[in-house]
């Protein structure tokens, strides 16, 4: 299926911020569909995190406008992007090492029994209820999330995320400091995600776990976005020209960003 043949989950229209008169983002337009995953690309300061951090309302936006779901959204702080549907997966993904899996689930939402003692019960069989359904081969959830895998710590982090309705997860750097097995289970839960319809951006520096994960690419270069294209459009070395010379290939739709051939 399509997941283009929908309205877009996210637009982001023309955004720009800029610090100390530096223009960090520089009217950039990027959307994203249900059920797809849309990586982010460019060097250190292109300004790719700057746009998502803007998206997560960890930062204000200068001028343009974000819509959801084809309504246009006010989102000034990280509560208004929950509120949204938006949430955010960080390299560190800010988990509480010393707890358990349904601990983490419910941090800071825990549920209570009518005693008002936490219900351990209950957040352990929703807590399973999830994992089945994102990572069935989970199997640990009596032990602290410090003694877990890289793999089984993301998919802890993207149980919390889902099962407070995210329908749009930032994923930064997800498969950074992991070994091939646990990308590959990583990318599985990409694909399990998408099944069920929620839109991902993916900021990554490697872009071989783009190509493999993404089905639309879109590139940074100083705050400006060079262009967006499809994977199967384009080659490896057209999204390295991208990164490095602003040149938009033919198969992607040029931005402000674009160096333009004389």
């Amino acid at each position: 299926m399509d997941a283009q043949t929908k309205a877009p989950l996210i637009e982001m229209k023309d955004i720009s911020i800029a610090f100390g008169g530096v223009k960090a983002v520089d009217r950039a337009s990027v959307n994203l569909f249900p059920g797809e995953v849309v990586g982010l690309l460019g060097h250190n300061g292109a300004g790719k995190s700057c746009l998502i951090k803007i998206l997560s309302g960890a930062y204000k936006r200068d001028s343009g406008q974000i819509f959801v779901n084809g309504e246009e959204a006010q989102i000034a702080n990280p509560r208004d992007a929950k509120r949204y549907g938006i949430e955010t997966i960080y390299q560190t993904l800010a988990l509480a090492d010393n707890v358990d899996a349904a601990s983490n689930l419910y941090l800071g939402r825990e549920l209570m029994t009518p005693w008002g003692t936490l219900d351990d019960s209950a957040m352990e069989h929703e807590a399973r209820r999830v994992m089945g359904r994102l990572n069935p081969n989970f199997r640990r959830f009596k032990v602290p999330v410090i003694s877990l895998s890289g793999g089984q710590r993301q998919s802890v982090a993207i149980a919390r995320a889902i099962h407070f309705n995210a329908r749009i997860l930032i994923m930064d750097e997800p498969t950074a400091a992991l070994g091939p097995a646990e990308t590959a289970q990583v990318g599985e839960l990409v694909k399990q995600l998408k099944a069920d319809g929620i839109g991902i951006f993916l900021i990554s520096h490697d872009i071989h776990d783009v190509f493999d994960l993404a089905d639309r690419i879109a590139v940074m270069k100083n705050g400006q976005v060079v262009g967006i294209g499809p994977v199967s459009a384009m080659t490896k070395d057209e999204v390295l020209g991208m990164i490095i010379l602003g040149k938009c290939p033919p198969g992607a739709t040029p931005g402000p960003g674009a160096v333009t051939s004389n």
